[in-house]
């Protein structure tokens, strides 16, 4: 391979990498709730995780909230999307986020904080 060639394949794999990284999940929230340090209403959500953050998109309104996270990784893959939380009065706390089709779990707050 020439010098080129060795050039546009790492940049066609770094582009790759980089939309991998942007991939977005559906997470659907069913009462108000509170992620890290973030308010959610009741609704549908595209979930985007980058650099730390991860990054609630309302469906309807287009509305967007972040909240920094931790990730942490399963031994084995998620089936589905699944978020889980606790009840606490009339509000959801959201732990973590478990990413389905990949091994990554979403960690928020109190659930990876240590407290």
């Amino acid at each position: 391979m020439t010098k080129k060639s060795l050039l546009l394949v790492g940049f066609v794999s770094a582009c790759s990498l980089a939309l991998a990284a942007t991939k977005s999940y559906d997470v659907s929230i069913d009462r108000p709730s509170v992620a890290g340090a973030v308010q959610l209403t009741p609704g549908e959500y595209k979930l985007t995780v980058e650099n730390g953050s991860a990054t609630f998109t309302n469906v309807r309104t287009k509305a967007t909230v972040s909240a920094p996270v931790k990730l942490e990784t399963g031994k084995r893959k998620y089936d589905r999307t699944a978020v889980e939380s606790i009840s606490e009065g009339k509000t959801e706390r959201v732990e973590a986020v478990e990413l389905g089709g990949s091994t990554t779990k979403v960690a928020f707050g109190a659930a990876h904080s240590g407290m």
